[in-house]
Order: structure tokens, then sequence, then C-alpha cells
């Protein structure tokens, strides 16, 4: 271990050898801020591109959100890799880096209307709600490439640029690929967006487009073979000779060279989406010596958003297929010999949106009150295992196709529901307030709602701000548990669920002077719906709570950089629902951040450890893609998950090299094989290598 740490830091020694000096640039103009008032200002935290490039006042560049008017800056934390990868520190996934993952934290859904139920993908996924909408004064590219053991590698790619001061375009891609350890376990996601940001001259109009999708591809093994220990049997040291319930027929299932998979998920979105806004107010302008730079305050905004999405779920399983798994497991009768089974949801959705916004303060387009009324057309195709208004000759046809295809139902559906938004960020910047609400009048989730306020407050500089908020939700269950979709088993019993109601109190004290946030969650929820076993959907009707308290502080250690930084989370359920959480769910790191004496240089290495203790985890079924409620098998660690990092930065050029599962090691056998299971039949990796290049440039 030792060893290992050595190596990696002398890279980093050698690296910052080559570190040249260049002085700024300065005296460029900041584009942004004349773009208008309604833009809003700076966001907080992070730095902007011009810090980290060494190129200050020569490239000025913020983003918003779609449905945030204020303008924000990239965050320049080196330390959390965790912000490099789609999956938080604090998730788990199957055994690979895009495989189906989930929270170790209570989430409930808590969005009320249409929902078609498959989330154990939502990491890996680009939306519009994360879409950021940039501002440049100059063209920007960031160019990232991660590599880790066994050919995984995720590629992510960003360039955004002015084309005139009134018109932003932007695009991204990303590929995740990675074969993984076990059989059949192998990813390779693609994800894309476009963006563009118009603005007229005079101020009044604004024009936002996003065009993004994603393909999901991820093998299913069904998890490891337990009819023998062979995680600590001699001969099967290499994982990959482990088996599975599911694949085992897939050839190559771990070549980098192919993107083929046999038996798994398919998960194909794509969301086309315009808003357009005019704005009736009060003109204004700034002259100086050599220009005059136009204003345009809001008093009424006329806004409109039309979007069409498409969500195509399939699970696949294209090998000579094991008719007693599915039997036993699912109680599907697959007829023999069958080298193909298939099962799909399809659903297409259209929405139109028409909002009006007025601003009390001419001067502060962070105050506002929206009101607004959509139109939601859902159609959708579901084609399952059962016999379902099929005809013959579409039988036939997907018989001759070799498609396991033999239910096919087509469904139209609609929503109609109101909104209503009130913000109001004070120009003093003390109180921050936020409410908003939905209401479905008529259609498919008729009496569907949620409810939201949150009001923060600024305290001072030693206290530092806190927030409190309050939010219920009144949401039809997901419609994977209606007895129409394709993954609606014919072996579960038929049942009718209520609407689930859920209510969470919060509340946060962020305190940046001291480095330290508390904050905590108090769940209230009723008719919860959930899957109890492999298929089975359940509704569980009582009352139950769910308390959770987290704390985040960073400590020094010395006045020389060095530092300890943890994450501490407590959850309890009180009563008797269908939700079980690991009491404690802890990460720390120690280790030095600093820059070693070379100007240009910020580096940050030590150790991380995480750790949760013993519960009984969610189990996974494949088939339906769906972590399911079990309370029978206590799941653990067998030790704290171990990390040695080094990240760094050199000027615009930012690295992450990493070797992770340090405790996997077995001091008696030697090689990395104790490994940690956190999902039942679902290893981790052992040991793995990762190391990544994050790259921006200024054109």
């Amino acid at each position: 271990m030792l060893r290992i740490f050595y190596i990696l830091f002398g890279i980093v020694l050698l690296s910052a050898g080559f570190v040249t000096t260049a002085s700024a640039q300065r005296g460029a103009i900041d584009r942004l801020r004349s773009m208008g008032g309604n833009m809003g200002g700076g966001g907080k935290g992070g730095d902007s591109v011009a810090h980290r490039t060494g190129l200050e006042d020569s490239i000025t560049i913020h983003f918003r959100f779609l449905d945030s008017s204020g303008l924000r800056n990239f965050d320049s934390t080196l330390y959390d890799f965790t912000k490099k990868v789609p999956l938080p520190w604090y998730h788990q996934h199957l055994g690979n880096l895009g495989n189906a993952s989930r929270s170790l934290l209570f989430t409930p859904i808590m969005q009320s209307g249409w929902d078609h139920g498959f989330h154990a993908y939502d990491n890996y996924m680009f939306t519009v709600a994360e879409t950021r909408f940039f501002n440049t004064t100059r063209p920007y590219t960031e160019l990232n490439y991660l590599l880790g053991s066994r050919s995984e590698q995720m590629i992510n790619i960003v360039h955004t640029q002015n084309v005139g001061p009134l018109l932003n375009l932007g695009i991204q891609y990303r590929l995740i690929n990675s074969p993984g350890l076990f059989q059949n376990a192998n990813t390779n996601h693609n994800n894309y967006r476009f963006t563009s940001w118009y603005q007229s001259k005079n101020k009044r109009y604004q024009n936002f487009i996003v065009l993004l999708g994603n393909k999901l591809q991820s093998g299913e093994n069904g998890g490891i073979k337990t009819d023998t220990n062979y995680l600590d049997l001699v001969g099967y040291e290499e994982r990959s000779s482990v088996p599975t319930q599911l694949g085992t027929a897939q050839v190559n299932s771990r070549n980098f060279f192919t993107t083929n998979i046999g038996t798994g998920t398919f998960f194909t979105t794509a969301t086309y989406l315009m808003r357009q806004q005019y704005d009736l107010g009060q003109k204004d302008s700034i002259v100086t010596d050599s220009t005059v730079i136009p204003l345009f305050y809001p008093r009424l905004r006329l806004e409109h958003t039309i979007s069409y999405s498409t969500y195509n779920y399939r699970f696949k399983d294209n090998q000579v297929v094991d008719s007693a798994w599915y039997k036993n497991n699912y109680g599907i009768d697959v007829k023999a010999p069958r080298d193909t089974f298939m099962i799909r949801d399809y659903w297409r959705e259209l929405v139109n949106d028409f909002s009006v916004y007025q601003f009390p303060d001419a001067k502060n387009a962070q105050q506002f009150v929206k009101v607004g009324a959509s139109l939601q057309m859902l159609s959708s195709t579901f084609y399952s295992p059962p016999i379902k208004n099929i005809s013959p000759i579409l039988f036939l046809q997907n018989l001759a196709n070799g498609v396991d295809m033999t239910g096919q139902i087509s469904t139209n559906a609609h929503n109609f529901f109101l909104h209503g938004e009130y913000r109001n960020r004070t120009r003093n910047k003390k109180w921050d307030i936020e409410a908003s609400g939905k209401f479905y009048v008529n259609g498919l989730n008729a009496g569907d709602y949620d409810a939201y306020i949150s009001l923060q407050r600024f305290l001072g500089q030693r206290i530092g701000y806190l927030r409190a908020a309050f939010q219920n939700t009144n949401r039809t269950p997901s419609f994977i548990y209606d007895q129409a979709s394709s993954f609606y088993l014919p072996a579960a019993t038929p049942l009718t669920f209520k609407k689930e109601n859920i209510t969470n109190i919060f509340a946060t004290l962020d305190m940046p002077r001291y480095g330290l946030k508390l904050s905590g969650s108090y769940y209230l929820v009723t008719n919860l719906t959930y899957f109890k076993s492999r298929y089975q959907p359940e509704q569980f009707s009582s009352l139950f709570n769910l308390l959770r308290v987290t704390g985040e502080k960073q400590f020094k250690l010395g006045r020389r950089g060095w530092n300890w930084r943890t994450w501490v989370i407590l959850q309890q359920r009180a009563g008797d629902g269908p939700v079980n959480v690991p009491l404690i769910t802890t990460r720390n790191m120690i280790g030095y951040d600093g820059n070693l004496g070379f100007k240009n240089l910020a580096i940050s290495f030590g150790l991380e450890a995480k750790y949760f203790t013993a519960y009984k985890a969610p189990a996974y079924s494949p088939l339906i893609g769906q972590y399911y409620f079990q309370d029978t098998v206590n799941v653990k660690l067998r030790t704290p998950e171990m990390s040695l990092y080094m990240h760094f930065r050199i000027k615009s050029f930012n690295a992450y090299v990493r070797a992770e599962n340090l405790n996997t090691f077995n001091v008696s056998k030697g090689g990395f094989t104790k490994n940690n299971i956190p999902t039942i039949n679902y290893p981790y990796p052992g040991l793995q290598i990762r190391v990544g290049i994050f790259w921006s440039f200024v054109n």
C-alpha cells in the first residue's frame, strides 16, 4: 500500500517540476454583464474559469439552469473525485460503473404526475433540469478522459461559444464503457446534449433550446451463483470465471472492443425542448466614454415551453434462455427451445406549457410571481409475455423475427395541470424565499399535487446560512405498478393502489467559516408503493416516519495544509414501513491540500474511506430493473472501502490518480480478493487503478 502511495506521490512531484509561470493577461471586456439586467448576478461557490486558467479577465464564463435565472460559476473543488463521475459517494452500483445503482439514503420520489418508474439508471442520464446554458466571451472547451482497470473508460467533451453577443451554442458528449470484472456486467452508455441560448438586442425576447439523448446499455447477470462460495474458492481468483445467473453464454462480454450486450437492460430516451420568453417592462442604459450598453428591466414576462420526449425501456435476453431460471424466479413459462426473450415499455410525451411572470421590483429579477397551465399528452406501447390484443399477423411476424413479443397494447392518456411559483432573493442577499405548487386538474393523474416552500437567511459571517423547508407530495404510483405495464408480470397478484402521500420537513445550517454543515430531514410517508419480491408489487397503507441527520466538517490538522474531512449520516425509521436504511453512513478523507511550494500547482492527496453499518439492504431484480424490499438477509461490508488518491491541477490541467478498493487485499492468499458485497449476490471489484485527465481550453 505504501509503495503505491510513493509511486503516485512521485508522479506529482515530477509533473510539478515542469510547471512554468505565465503572466496573466488583463483588460478584456466582460461582455456577460452587458447582456441585460434580467440575467441576474454571479453565483456562489467555486471560482471561475479565468482563475483556473491563469487568464484573469481575458475570459468570463458563467452558466445558468433553465428554471433558475441566477448565473453560476464553475465548481473548482479538487479533492472530491465524485464530482467527476456520475455517481455520488453514498450510492452503490452492482459492481461496475454504469450498472444499476441505488442510494444508501432514503430518497422517495417526490414529483407528482406521470412517472414511468425506471430510476435505477438516473445517475447516468442527461436531463433538462441539470442542463447548463452558458455565456462566454471566448470559445471554451473541456476534454475529459478517465481510464480505469479492466479497460474502464469515460470520455466527456464540452464545447460552448458565443456566436456574437446575443447567441450562445453548446454541445456535450459523454461515453461510459466498462467491461466489468464479473461475467456479463459490461456497460456501454452514450449521452449527447445540444443547447442554444438567444437574447434579442433589445433584451425583450429570449429563446432556449435543448436537444438531448441517452442510450444506456447494461449487462444483467442476475448476480453470482451461490451454490458454492466461489469468491473464496481456489481457482476463482480471476473473477470473470465466477459463474453468474444470467448471460453465461454471452461471448466476449468483457471484451473492450465490442459494445454488444446479449442479456441486459436497454434504456433509450430523447428530449427536444424549446422555451420562448417575451418581456414587457422598462428600458434603461449605461453610457460610457466609448459605448452605450442597453439594459432592460422586465415587469411582465410571457413564456411558452414545448417539449417532446420518448422513453424506451427494454429487458432483452438474446442468449439461450434458461427457462428454469425465469420460471423459478418470475413465474414465466418460456417455451424451449427459444433464443430470445424481451419485454418493453415505450412512452411518448408531449407537453405544452404557458406561463406568466410578474416582477414586483423592476430592478430585482430574482423576485417574481409565476402562474401557468400545462397540457401533457401521453401515448404508450407495451410488449409483454401475456397475449394481449395482438393480431395473428403481427404474432407470426414477431415469431419469424425471433422476438419474444407475445403481447401488445397501445394506449393514450393526457394530463392538465396548473402550477405556480414565488421566488425572492433580496437585493441585500440576506433572504432567499422560494415557494411552488402544482395541481393536476384532470387526466391520468387527476388529484395529484405537490407543494414546496423554502426560507433561507444569511445570519452573518460567523454563523452563515440557515435554511428551512417543507414539501408535501400526493402522487399516483409510478406506471410500472400499473397492470398495463409490460413489467407487471403475469405471476404478480393484480392489485389496485391508492395515491402515495409523502411529507418532508428539512433544515440546513451552513457555516463556511468553520467548515461545518448540518442538515436534517424528517419524512412522513403513507401508502408507499414498492416491490416486495422480484416481481410482486405491494403498497404499505400505514403511516411511518424516517429521520435523517447529516453532518459535514473539515478539521485542520496543523498549519501545513493537512486536513480531515468527514461526512456522517444517521438514519432511523419509526414504524413498520417497508424501508431499511443503514444507521450510520460515513465518508472520511485525511490528506494534504496545498501547492507544495509551487506557484501554479494545486494538489490534494491522501487516504479516503467509506463505510455503512450492517442492514437488510434492498435486493435487485434484473428483469424489471428495480430494487426490491427484503427483510431476511443482513448485508454488511467486510471492511471499509479504502482508497489512496492524488489529485492535482496545473493551470487548466487537472489530473486524478487513484488506487481504490485497497481493503480487498487478502493477506493470507495474496491478491485483492476480499470483495465487499453491498448488494446481495453482487460483489464489488478488487483493486482498481483509475487515472483521469480533465483539461479545459480557451480558444
